[in-house]
């Protein structure tokens, strides 16, 4: 069984103050006691392809691991890794993300998708986040008697933090709507 959903959201900012966000969003000590459930952030590789002009990061990410108290008792662990790998397309203007765990994967497997681009009725003015996530629970894990449970549990959890994550890209957009105003300001 798959437990998938899917989210849409606006930000009233242009795509490179997005997606610039979206690069900040773990940095910050503010954000850190937001996005407290990501423990660590580590980038493993960034490459440039000079003929594409697009921009691949690929990081390491820790987590709390999501879900119900339940499952992390039959698990044994409370920490998850996953893998994001992220696509940056600047001629066409569209980034995204794709992150996987890599540990937990014999009871659950899970899933994300965030892409940004131009909005189709302000594409200089505003963003769209689509957010797609799967979760699945392994028919033979320990967890496949309680199998919905967990993962309607854990969809619970990964919306929850989906609300965080957003708050954060919202106060990273206005500082940096800040920042390019005072220092356009500063040049009249």
């Amino acid at each position: 069984m798959v437990k998938a959903y899917t989210q849409e959201h606006v930000y009233k900012h242009p795509w490179e103050r997005v997606t610039s966000a979206s690069w900040r969003k773990f940095a910050d000590p503010e954000n850190k006691r937001t996005l407290s459930h990501i423990l660590e952030v580590d980038t493993l590789s960034h490459k440039l392809d000079s003929l594409s002009g697009k921009l691949y990061t690929t990081r390491a990410l820790t987590i709390h691991a999501p879900g119900p108290w339940f499952l992390r008792k039959i698990v044994g662990q409370d920490i998850c890794h996953c893998v994001e790998s992220t696509v940056v397309d600047a001629q066409s203007k569209s980034m995204q993300l794709t992150t996987r765990n890599i540990s937990l994967q014999k009871f659950i497997e899970v899933e994300e998708k965030i892409r940004y681009e131009p909005h189709p009725e302000n594409l200089t003015g505003w963003t769209v986040c689509r957010q797609e996530t799967s979760i699945r629970i392994k028919p033979l894990s320990a967890l496949a008697s309680m199998a919905e449970k967990v993962e309607q549990r854990c969809a619970e959890r990964f919306m929850q933090n989906s609300v965080k994550g957003r708050e954060v890209m919202e106060r990273i957009c206005k500082y940096l709507e800040a920042e390019s105003g005072g220092i356009a300001s500063n040049f009249h």
